[in-house]
């Protein structure tokens, strides 16, 4: 501590509560507001409220530290007076506080999470002899000339707030109103004896109109090159205005853009406008903003495609073949598109329905939808509609707003340059929306045969047809599309692929394509069927192609090395013998049937987004009272099951030999592997009934038998969908017997002939028929009626556990 501030501090000592300031100095006689949010300054604030609201306020060192010590603080700093404190929404306070003396903080001291300083103030009052009167005039005019040169402040009012009163206060008024940094300006308040803060402000001041001084002639400077500037754009506007008068110029591309307009083939709406915005661009200055919006709106009118269209392909049989060659298989879907088309053809301005192909990653769905195009010789376009969250990206921004842009629909219009391409939405049920709208309502009129005649873009302002564009929507699952946009949709599934179909599309398409890609000949590399068997079986586990094809290139690629490194007459034949040597150990057992029939272990079926797969159930009984736990993340309607399963085991308790409470002793956990996936459905149910009976009864379920259906408390099994991909998954994992809900049995026309020839199939009707099925032991003959005494629901002694909010990968 410097003698100068020795000798102005006086002994008056208090304690007040510290609170660290950021980004400014605060300095006495002064109003200021700020905000307060964290939790040690809302602790102080609140302590200084509770009290006679004086409060100590000190500036950090270093304002981007969060959470800073008292060593990171000024020693120097204000007492203020709370005068208001307002709580926002946020949570934050804000609060304005007017400064009543410096201070300076001889020990800070942590009490109960917020600083507390003990404050030494210093004096204030000066004696007003002469020359504190004439230096006080001269830091008063010094800053009247400041004020006049820095043009943030207004004159008038810091003329009204800096009055020559007292010394002091004239300081501090002055200095906080300086445009200094904050280092300088904590400098001018650590000085507390008035009269030296006056010369230390006159200095300031000083410099500071120097500074200004020499900033107003380089501005003055830059003004005459502008001025020149504009002396030079004002002679060119000049020659250009002559070029007019003399028949050269600008007039030829107007006279262009007249002629384009004309040819452009647009509806009376769109010409009107057109002509009207040619118009206003010829009266606007060429430099003009305007002018730039202006051009670019009649450029994307000329854009688009009005009448230019492409010439269609009428042959069914050209439709067909291209299809045939594209894809292996999906002969229904193929016969539905050609369908389609056969009636687009005998319709001349047909409003038909748009397709939605839905299915597992991998099966062909965006490859349909350039087929389509190629089957009818259109131009193919795509807009890929994942993540899309903004009705902006469908309809475009209007034009007030700066950098506007018509929506992905007119861009992809012009980009496709006929108005009757094929359109391809691709994974319509990935949108979102917030609060810059619904996309998906936005599609609404574009899918629409009876609006889509008069579709607009909130950029264009006019109707645009777009009832000529062949729409094709793709999507992996349904739920997340909005009802009214599936209504406007006709839907079809593509199911995922069997073995031998893979097999035949690697055979007759992904090798060939992987094989060119890789830059490899015919004689260079060769795949035998048993080596296609293996990748399908060890290396990939999907109901698509994609990771199949993924792996090939892989193979390929490795042989590509190997080619370059022994010469061009290198050949491989793969294998599955050598398979291995080429992809390392196989991912996936060839079958996921276990090794032997267990207690309480059940094979289930479930769907997902990418196709069927195998659900493992598993069923332990132990010691206890009566409590039913649920884990492997599963939802509120699978918990709910276990629950309607639990109910069924202890109607039939006397038929399957167990004691009429046996529930009472015993605790029941139900697991499903993979507990890091979430699980949901009804279509576990009977999958649940069987390991519970099994648990309970000691008798093993057979491991070479899966099953799916939904039960109900009586035992009635009720049907389930996605049939295909769950014998699907069951036949990729080596399942070759399935207990199936009868009501399934009308699914059986759209299996597979693979499926219906290899495996065999149940359909029940009841849960006793499943348990005669699936479990090896025999139980005793089971009958439809329940006894009186079992009639009544008994699961008042159960303690279900509330189903936790479900997780996501």
């Amino acid at each position: 501590m410097s003698n100068q501030t020795k000798d102005t501090l006086s002994a008056d000592v208090r304690k007040l509560p510290m609170m660290p300031i950021r980004d400014m100095v605060i300095f006495p006689h002064m109003m200021t507001p700020f905000v307060v949010g964290r939790e040690s300054s809302v602790r102080a604030l609140e302590e200084a409220l509770s009290g006679d609201r004086k409060i100590f306020l000190a500036t950090q060192h270093d304002a981007s530290v969060d959470e800073p010590s008292a060593d990171d603080i000024y020693a120097t700093g204000t007492i203020g007076n709370i005068v208001q404190s307002v709580k926002m929404p946020d949570g934050n306070i804000k609060v304005l506080v007017e400064g009543v003396e410096r201070g300076r903080a001889v020990e800070v001291s942590d009490a109960d999470g917020f600083f507390v300083a003990t404050v030494r103030t210093g004096k204030t009052q000066l004696e007003q002899t002469p020359q504190v009167e004439q230096l006080m005039q001269r830091v008063h005019s010094l800053f009247e000339q400041y004020v006049k040169l820095q043009q943030s402040l207004n004159y008038e009012t810091m003329a009204a707030s800096v009055r020559p009163d007292e010394p002091a206060k004239l300081a501090d008024i002055i200095a906080a109103n300086l445009q200094l940094p904050i280092e300088e300006k904590q400098q001018l308040l650590e000085v507390f004896d008035p009269e030296d803060r006056l010369v230390r402000v006159a200095d300031v001041l000083d410099l500071a109109i120097e500074k200004l001084n020499m900033d107003r002639t380089i501005q003055s400077r830059v003004k005459r090159q502008m001025e020149k500037a504009q002396k030079e754009y004002y002679l060119n506007e000049k020659i250009k205005a002559i070029q007019k008068e003399l028949g050269r110029g600008e007039k030829s591309e107007f006279d262009e853009l007249k002629k384009k307009i004309d040819a452009a083939g647009m509806p009376k709406e769109a010409l009107d406008k057109s002509l009207q915005e040619l118009k206003k661009l010829e009266a606007m200055p060429p430099m003009s903003a305007e002018s730039t919006v202006s051009r670019n709106y009649l450029d994307w009118l000329l854009a688009v495609p009005w009448k230019k269209r492409s010439k269609d392909i009428r042959s069914i049989d050209h439709a067909e073949q291209v299809l045939n060659e594209d894809h292996y298989g999906l002969e229904k879907i193929k016969e539905r598109i050609l369908e389609f088309l056969a009636v687009r053809q005998l319709v001349k301005n047909p409003k038909g329905s748009i397709l939605c192909f839905v299915g597992p990653p991998g099966v062909g769905k965006t490859s349909l939808g350039m087929s389509i195009a190629k089957a009818t010789g259109r131009k193919f376009v795509r807009m890929s509609l994942g993540g899309v969250r903004d009705e902006a990206e469908i309809r475009g921004h209007r034009r007030t707003y700066i950098g506007a842009l018509p929506g992905q629909i007119i861009q992809s219009m012009k980009k496709a340059g006929t108005k009757n391409p094929v359109f391809m939405l691709d994974e319509i049920d990935k949108m979102a929306s917030d609060f810059r709208g619904d996309p998906a309502s936005a599609l609404l009129e574009v899918l629409d045969p009876e609006q889509n005649t008069s579709f607009q873009d909130h950029y264009l302002d006019v109707e645009y047809d777009l009832s000529q564009v062949l729409f094709v929507a793709t999507a992996n699952v349904l739920h997340t599309i909005p009802g009214p946009l599936q209504d406007r949709m006709e839907i079809l599934r593509l199911h995922g692929y069997t073995e031998l179909e893979k097999l035949e599309i690697a055979k007759q398409y992904l090798v060939k394509k992987q094989r060119e890609a890789t830059g490899l000949t015919e004689e260079q590399i060769k795949f035998d069927d048993d080596a296609i068997r293996q990748i399908i079986r060890g290396y990939t586990r999907e109901a698509g192609v994609r990771n199949l094809e993924r792996e090939v290139g892989n193979v390929c690629r490795k042989v590509a090395r190997r080619v370059v490194k022994n010469g061009a007459k290198h050949s491989e034949v793969v294998t599955a013998d050598n398979i291995a040597d080429l992809l390392g150990v196989a991912k996936f057992r060839d079958s996921q049937v276990h090794e032997k029939s267990e207690i309480g272990l059940v094979t289930g079926l479930a769907w997902t987004e990418v196709g069927g797969s195998i659900l493992q159930t598993e069923v332990q009984v132990l010691d206890g009272k009566g409590k039913l736990t649920t884990t492997g993340q599963l939802g509120d309607v699978m918990q709910e099951s276990a629950q309607a399963a639990m109910s069924y085991v202890r109607s039939r308790a006397h038929y399957l030999g167990l004691a009429k409470d046996f529930y009472r002793n015993v605790d029941i956990h139900v697991h499903v592997p993979e507990g890091a996936i979430p699980k949901d459905g009804p279509s576990a149910g009977i999958t649940l009934a069987t390991a519970l009976t099994s648990a309970l009864t000691k008798i093993k379920v057979r491991r070479d038998i899966a099953m799916t259906g939904e039960i109900t408390l009586r035992g009635k099994v009720l049907p389930i969908g996605g049939l295909k991909e769950k014998l699907l998954a069951a036949h990729r994992a080596g399942i070759f017997e399935a207990v199936l809900p009868e009501e399934n049995r009308k699914d059986l026309a759209d299996l597979p002939e693979l499926l219906k020839t290899s495996m065999k199939l149940h359909f029940v009707e009841e849960m006793d028929q499943v348990l005669q099925i699936a479990l090896e032991g025999k139980l005793p003959e089971l009958k439809e009626e329940t006894p009186d005494a079992l009639a009544p629901v008994l699961t008042s002694n159960i303690e279900i556990p509330q189903p936790a909010p479900q997780q996501h990968q």
